[in-house]
C-alpha cells in the first residue's frame, strides 16, 4: 500500500540455495516435509503492512539460515515477526511496548503467518495486529482461536521466545552476558534440559523453602515447649504456697462475718441502758419547768410596770447627748476648713511670687507668630513641588501599558513551560530545582531548548521541531562539562528524575558559515537556512550547529518539491525541506548511488509560541527607563515629606510654645483673685467660733436633774427591789434548767449514733451471713462455722489480726496463678501434639527433598558436563579456554544453583567469569555465541534465533565463530538456527545444508509472485559470459 507522503520500501527475501523442491513445498496448511524439519521448525513466515514490509514471505531451511542484508532493509524485522508471531511479548524484542508500533506506518493494521511443522500436520499461527487499539486476532490453521490457545500450542512445541538461550534479538544481545548464574541455569534448563528438569529444579526450590520455615516453626514450638513446662514447674509451688493462703483467707473472711454480729450485739446493749437514762431526765427536766413557772409571771408583772418610766427618762437623756454631740461636730469641721483654707493660701502665694520673678511675655508671643507665618509659607512652597512631583510620575506610569506588553510576553512563556511540564515533568521538575540552585554553577546553564529557542515566524516551527529530535528539545545545555556532572548527579542519581543534558562545543560554531551561500540557492526555491528562522543563545546556537548543522540545511517552497529531483541530483545536499516535507539524501556504499527518503513535517508540537525579540528588549529598555524616572520622583518626593514633616513638626512645638505663653500671661491675674477670695473665706470662719466648754457643763446640769428625779419615787425603788430578788431566783432556776436540758441533748445524741451503728451492724450482719437466695443453708452452715470462733471483740480482733499476718507473708499470689497453671498445662498438651504434627511433616518434607534432587541434580550435572565439555572444545579451536561449571555456595540452597562461565582469551590472563564489565564486547560475543551453540546439539528446542552477535567481534574471532556455527548447526541431530547478520568475511567455509536469505530493499522490487530464481541465475548466467 503506497503511502501519500512517503515512498513505500518493498522488501523480498530469496534462498541463495534452496532445493529445487522448495518450490512444490507446501505453503498453507499442507503437511510440511520431514526432510531434515524437527518437530515445531519454522517452514515458513508471511509479514503483511509489518514494520518495513508490504508484503513478504520467507521460506528458512531446516538448518542454519543466514540472514543477510544491510543496515535497514528489514533483517530484524523478520526476528519481531518470529516473536510476535509466536505469542511473544514485546518486552522481549526492547523495541516498543505496544504492538501497535509494529504496524506499518500509514496503515491502520498488519499481520504475521507463520507455519511451523508438526508430524501430525501442519501448524499455521495468523496473528492480525489492529494499531490504533493495539488489540491483535489470533487465528489456528485459519480458525479463530484465543491467545491463550496459541501460547499453549507454542508451548507444546517446546518454543520459548522468551528465553535468551534460544531467542535473542538486537536489542537484547548485550544482556546475555548480564544474566546471573540463575537466571542463565534456568534458561539453560528450559531451553535444552528434559521437560521435567525445570519442573524437578521448582519442585526442589518450593520443597526447600517449606522445608526451611517449617523447620523454624519446629524449632520454635520446641524452644516454646520447653520453656513452658520449665515455668509450670516454677509455679508448682506457688500453687501449694496459694492453697495456704487461701486457707488463712477463708477463717479471715468468717471472722470478718461474725465480727458485726457480736459488735451489733454489744451496742443494742449499750443502747437500751442509755434509752432508760435518757427518760430519768426527761421527768427530771419537767419537774424544773413547773417550779419555774410562778417566779416568770411574778418577773414579767414588775418588768410591765418599770418599762414605760424607764423608756421615758432614756429619752431625755439620749436628747441632751445627741445635741452636745452635734455641737463638737460642728467644732471639729469649722477648725478643719481653716486649716485648709490657710494652705491654699500659701500655695497661691508661692505660685504668686515665683511668677513675679518672670518677665513680659508678649514680646516672646510676638517672635512665635512671625516664625509661625514664615513656616506657613515654606510649607505651601513644598506642597507646589509636591504636586508637580505626582504629575511626573503620573507621566512615568505610563509604563503600565509597557508592563502589559511584557506580561503578555511573559504569559507566552509560561505557555511555554506549561507544555513542558505536561510532556516531560521530570524535567519541568528539574528546571524548578535549577532556577533555585543556579548559583552552585560556575558557567553558564540554559533551560530545556524548547524554551530558549524561539522561532521568528510560527510558521517555521515545524521545520525546526524536524530537524531537533524531541530528547534534545527537552535538554538542558551546559558550558562547562563538570556543571553538567553535578547536575546529573542531583537529578538523575539523587532525585531519580529522567532528563537529558548536552555541553556545548568548547569552540562556538554558532556563527560558521554554510556550506554554499544562500544566493546560489534561490533559484531551486530556497529562502532561508534554518538557523536564520529562530534566535537561541549563542551556547544553545553553537551546539545545533555543530550537531544538527542547522547552519547548512536549506528551507524551500512548494518550488522547491516541484523540481525536487534536480535539486537532489546537482545540490547532494545530505537534508533538504521543502513547504511539507523532509528530504534525507545519502548515497548507497555498494552502488554509489543516490538514495533519499522524504516523510511528512508533523504540526510543531513545542516551538509555535513565538515571541518577538527586538520588540521584547525595546519593552524592556522602555520599563526600565520608566522605572528610572519613577523612581527619580519618589526619592525627591520622600524628600520633600520629609521637610514637610519636619516643618509640621516645628509648626507644633511653636504653637504650643505660644500657648503656653498665653497661658502665663492670664494666670497671674487669676492667681491674685484666688488669694484675695480665700483670705476673705478665713476670716468668716473665724468669727463663728463656737465654746464647747461651757455646752458640755450645761449638758451635764441636764443630765444630774433627770437622775435626781428618777431616784425620788418610793414606788419605783420598792418594785426594783422586788425585781432584783425575783430575778435571782429566776437565775438560779434557769441555770439549772439549761444543765439539764444539755444533758438530755447528749442523751439524744447518744441514743441517735447508737441506733445507726445498730442499723448499720445488723445489715452488714444480715449481707454476711443471711441476706442471699441460698438463706436457709447459708445461714445454718454460718452459724454452725462462727461456734468454732471466739465470742467476744477483743478475742476476734486479737486472732484476725493473727490470720491476716500469717496470710500476708504468702506475698506475690493471685488467683491468676492457678488459671496460668491448668492453662499452661492444656497448652502444653496441645503444643507437644502440634509438636509431633510439624516433625512428622518436616520429615515428610526431607524425604520429599531428597527424591527430589536425586531426581533433578544428577541429570543436570550430565548436562553441564556436556555443555562444558561442547563448549571447551569451541574454545580450544580458537585456541582459548572456557570452562561452564553448575556454581553453589551451599549445596543445600538449590534456589541459589547457577552455571558459570569462564573464560580466558589470553595464555597469560587466568580464567574469569563472564561479566559485563570484565570481558570487551568483542569477548562477550564469542563467549554467547559458542555457549548458545554449545546448546545446539543438546537441543531441546526447534529452532533458536540470534541476531547480529558478530557485531563487536574482531576478523579472527568472528571468521572462527562462522566456521564453528556452520559446523555445530549444520550437524546431524540439531536443529533450526536463525543467525541474522548485516556483513559477512570473505572467503567463509560454508556447507551444504546451510541456506542464505539475502534481505533487499528498494524502489525496483519485484512482489514474491513476480519472483523466479530460474530466471535470476539464467540472466546472471548470461551476464557471466558476456
Amino acid at each position: 500500500m503506497d503511502l501519500p507522503q512517503k515512498r513505500n520500501r518493498i522488501s523480498h527475501e530469496f534462498t541463495s540455495c534452496q532445493p529445487s523442491t522448495r518450490e512444490a513445498a507446501p505453503s498453507s496448511s499442507t503437511k510440511g516435509q520431514a526432510g531434515g524439519f524437527v518437530e515445531g521448525a519454522i517452514l515458513r513466515i508471511s509479514m503483511h503492512n509489518f514494520l518495513t514490509y508490504d508484503h513478504s514471505e520467507v521460506f528458512p531451511g531446516p538448518k542454519l539460515n543466514m540472514i543477510v542484508g544491510a543496515n535497514g532493509t528489514g533483517k530484524s524485522s523478520i526476528v519481531c515477526a518470529i516473536c510476535l508471531g509466536l505469542a511473544g511479548k514485546t518486552a522481549v524484542l526492547g523495541r516498543g511496548d505496544k504492538v501497535g508500533l509494529y504496524v506499518k506506518r500509514g496503515c491502520s493494521k498488519g499481520s504475521v503467518e507463520i507455519e511451523l511443522y508438526r508430524a501430525s500436520g501442519n501448524l499455521i499461527i495468523t496473528r492480525e495486529i489492529q494499531k490504533e487499539n493495539n488489540q491483535s486476532t489470533w487465528m489456528l490453521n485459519k480458525k479463530h482461536a484465543s491467545q491463550r490457545a496459541v501460547e499453549e500450542a507454542v508451548k507444546e512445541l517446546h518454543i520459548q521466545v522468551g528465553n535468551l538461550c534460544q531467542f535473542l534479538p538486537q536489542e537484547k544481545v548485550g544482556e546475555f552476558a548480564k544474566m546471573s548464574n540463575i537466571e542463565l541455569l534456568e534458561a539453560t534448563e528450559k531451553s535444552v534440559g528434559p521437560p521435567e528438569m525445570y519442573e524437578f529444579h521448582c519442585e526442589l526450590k518450593t520443597y526447600c523453602s517449606k522445608e526451611s520455615k517449617l523447620e523454624n516453626v519446629c524449632k520454635e514450638k520446641a524452644n516454646f515447649l520447653e520453656k513452658a513446662r520449665q515455668s509450670n514447674e516454677r509455679n508448682k509451688l506457688d500453687m501449694d504456697r496459694y492453697y495456704t493462703k487461701t486457707k488463712h483467707l477463708d477463717r479471715i473472711q468468717m471472722l470478718e462475718k461474725k465480727k458485726p454480729l457480736v459488735e451489733y450485739e454489744t451496742a443494742r446493749k449499750e443502747l437500751e441502758g442509755v434509752k432508760k437514762e435518757r427518760e430519768e431526765m426527761k421527768r427530771k427536766l419537767k419537774s424544773l419547768k413547773e417550779a419555774q413557772e410562778p417566779l416568770l409571771r411574778k418577773i414579767r408583772s414588775v418588768e410591765s410596770q418599770l418599762q414605760p418610766i424607764e423608756h421615758q427618762m432614756k429619752e431625755l437623756v439620749d436628747d441632751i447627748r445627741q445635741d452636745l454631740s452635734l455641737k463638737q461636730t460642728e467644732e471639729a469641721d469649722r477648725q478643719k476648713r481653716i486649716g485648709h483654707t490657710q494652705l491654699m493660701i500659701k500655695d497661691l502665694q508661692k505660685e504668686l511670687q515665683h511668677m513675679g520673678s518672670m518677665g513680659d511675655v508678649t514680646p516672646q508671643i510676638e517672635d512665635v507668630n512671625a516664625e509661625l507665618k514664615n513656616i506657613q509659607d515654606e510649607k505651601a512652597k513644598l506642597e507646589g513641588e509636591s504636586l508637580d512631583l505626582r504629575r511626573d510620575k503620573d507621566e512615568g506610569f505610563c509604563k503600565q501599558k509597557v508592563n502589559s506588553n511584557r506580561y503578555h510576553l511573559e504569559d507566552m512563556m509560561k505557555m511555554k513551560e506549561d507544555k513542558l511540564r505536561v510532556r516531560f515533568r521530570d524535567t519541568y521538575t528539574a528546571l524548578k530545582w535549577l532556577r533555585d540552585n543556579r548559583d552552585r554553577f560556575k558557567g553558564n546553564v540554559y533551560d530545556p531548548m524548547m524554551l530558549v529557542i524561539n522561532v521568528r515566524d510560527a510558521r517555521h516551527a515545524k521545520y525546526v521541531e524536524s530537524q531537533i529530535p524531541a530528547n534534545d528539545l527537552r535538554a538542558f545545555v551546559f558550558q562547562r562539562q563538570e556543571d553538567m556532572e553535578k547536575f546529573m548527579t542531583e537529578v538523575r542519581d539523587t532525585q531519580r528524575l529522567r532528563v537529558n543534558s548536552v555541553i556545548a562545543p568548547a569552540e562556538s560554531c554558532s556563527k560558521r558559515p554554510p556550506s554554499r551561500p544562500l544566493e546560489t540557492l534561490k533559484r531551486y526555491g530556497f529562502f532561508s537556512y534554518l538557523r536564520e528562522l529562530f534566535d537561541a543563545p549563542e551556547e544553545v546556537m553553537s551546539y545545533l550547529c555543530h550537531q544538527y548543522r542547522v547552519n547548512d540545511v536549506p528551507v524551500g517552497t512548494e518550488k522547491t518539491k516541484s523540481m525536487i529531483e534536480m535539486v537532489i541530483r546537482e545540490l547532494q545536499l545530505r537534508v533538504i525541506y521543502t513547504a511539507e516535507e523532509k528530504y534525507n539524501v545519502k548515497k548507497s556504499n555498494y552502488s554509489n548511488n543516490v538514495v533519499s527518503s522524504n516523510s511528512a513535517l508533523r504540526p510543531s508540537q513545542f516551538l509555535t509560541t513565538t515571541i518577538d525579540a527586538d520588540e521584547r528588549h525595546q519593552l524592556e529598555e522602555q520599563l526600565r527607563a520608566a522605572e528610572r524616572k519613577v523612581q527619580r520622583c519618589d526619592q525627591r518626593m520622600a524628600a520633600v515629606r520629609e521637610q514637610l514633616t519636619k516643618l509640621d513638626r516645628h509648626d507644633n512645638e511653636l504653637r504650643a510654645k505660644k500657648k503656653k505663653l498665653s497661658e502665663l500671661k492670664g494666670k497671674k491675674r487669676q492667681l491674685e483673685q484666688k488669694i484675695s477670695t480665700k483670705q476673705d473665706s478665713l476670716r468668716q470662719m473665724e468669727q463663728n467660733e463656737i465654746n464647747l466648754q461651757a455646752i458640755e457643763e450645761e449638758t451635764n446640769t441636764k443630765i444630774a436633774a433627770v437622775n435626781n428625779k428618777k431616784v425620788s419615787s418610793p414606788e419605783k425603788v420598792y418594785l426594783a427591789l422586788q425585781s432584783a430578788g425575783v430575778s435571782a431566783e429566776k437565775t438560779k432556776l434557769v441555770t439549772d434548767c439549761r444543765d439539764s436540758l444539755a444533758e438530755l441533748k447528749q442523751l439524744d445524741q447518744i441514743k441517735t449514733n447508737l441506733l445507726a451503728k445498730c442499723k448499720t451492724l445488723m445489715s452488714r450482719a444480715s449481707a454476711i451471713s443471711c441476706n442471699s437466695l441460698f438463706y436457709n443453708i447459708v445461714c445454718v452452715v454460718s452459724f454452725q462455722a462462727f461456734s468454732q470462733f471466739p465470742d467476744t471483740l477483743d478475742e476476734i480482733d486479737a486472732m484476725l489480726n493473727e490470720e491476716k499476718t500469717r496470710a500476708e507473708c504468702f506475698t506475690g499470689l493471685s488467683d491468676t496463678v492457678v488459671e496460668e497453671y491448668n492453662r499452661r498445662e492444656l497448652e502444653i498438651k496441645n503444643m507437644e501434639k502440634e509438636l509431633d504434627d510439624k516433625t512428622n511433616a518436616l520429615r515428610t518434607y526431607r524425604q520429599n527433598i531428597a527424591e527430589a534432587k536425586e531426581r533433578w541434580l544428577n541429570p543436570l550435572k550430565q548436562l553441564v558436563d556436556q555443555i562444558n565439555k561442547r563448549f571447551g572444545d569451541f574454545f580450544r579451536s580458537m585456541q582459548c579456554v572456557g570452562e561452564v561449571d553448575l556454581h553453589w555456595e551451599n549445596k543445600e540452597e538449590y534456589d541459589k544453583y547457577g552455571i558459570r562461565i569462564r573464560v580466558k582469551f589470553h595464555s597469560s590472563a587466568p580464567l574469569h567469569e563472564l561479566t559485563p564489565h570484565h570481558q570487551s564486547g568483542g569477548e562477550r560475543s564469542v563467549s554467547t555465541m559458542l555457549y548458545l551453540m554449545a546448546l545446539q546439539e543438546l537441543n531441546r528446542c526447534p529452532f533458536r534465533v540470534v541476531d547480529e552477535i558478530n557485531q563487536g567481534m574482531d576478523p579472527v574471532n568472528e571468521r572462527r565463530v562462522f566456521n564453528i556455527v556452520a559446523r555445530t548447526a549444520c550437524g546431524v541431530n540439531t536443529s533450526q538456527y536463525f543467525f541474522i547478520t548485516p556483513k559477512l568475511l570473505q572467503n567463509l567455509q560454508y556447507a551444504e545444508q546451510m541456506t542464505i536469505l539475502c534481505v533487499h530493499n528498494g524502489p525496483y522490487m519485484l512482489p514474491p509472485n513476480k519472483w523466479s530464481e530460474k530466471a535470476f541465475i539464467r540472466r546472471a548466467k548470461r551476464g557471466h559470459n558476456r
